[in-house]
């Protein structure tokens, strides 16, 4: 990505529809892929290579666009990679408490720790976090949260 421009925008409202469980694993994991500078493949549907711009650290370990929620060990650098100084801005940008008990799975976990990325990758770059913005269309949440939405990848 050579300009900002090109990325699906990030608010409050797309945010709080990923930590809601209304946008799919792919879409969600795609916001990432963006930002790390992959680009999709000219050859498989789905699949992101890494780009000039994608950082080392992760187009080493992984050529093509890691599945954050999906795997575990992109999930595990995915949250590495969140600089200490915003490992709380889930709760300070949008009054994140946390999951109850009995929502807690790990692909809602995984979920929040790509909405703390994402809030940091736009701090790290001195941008705001608007309130209202574009979205995907909303899914319904999924009938069983540990295996998400149809098409969701199983986890790892």
């Amino acid at each position: 990505m050579d300009s900002q421009d090109s990325y699906w925008p990030i608010s409050k409202t797309l945010l709080k529809a990923i930590l809601d469980d209304r946008i799919s694993d792919y879409f969600v994991t795609r916001l990432v892929w963006e930002r790390l500078g992959y680009k999709p493949s000219h050859f498989i549907k789905k699949v992101w290579d890494a780009g000039p711009l994608t950082p080392s650290t992760w187009a080493n370990v992984f050529p093509n666009g890691p599945e954050v929620i999906a795997q575990r060990k992109a999930s595990v650098q995915l949250t590495r990679s969140i600089p200490k100084e915003y490992k709380q801005l889930l709760k300070q940008k949008l009054d994140f408490k946390g999951y109850q008990i009995d929502e807690l799975y790990p692909r809602r976990t995984r979920r929040a720790t790509v909405v703390n990325w994402l809030l940091a990758w736009l701090a790290q770059r001195g941008e705001s976090l608007e309130e209202k913005g574009a979205i995907p269309t909303l899914l319904e949440p999924p009938i069983n949260p540990a295996n998400g939405h149809p098409g969701d990848l199983q986890m790892e």
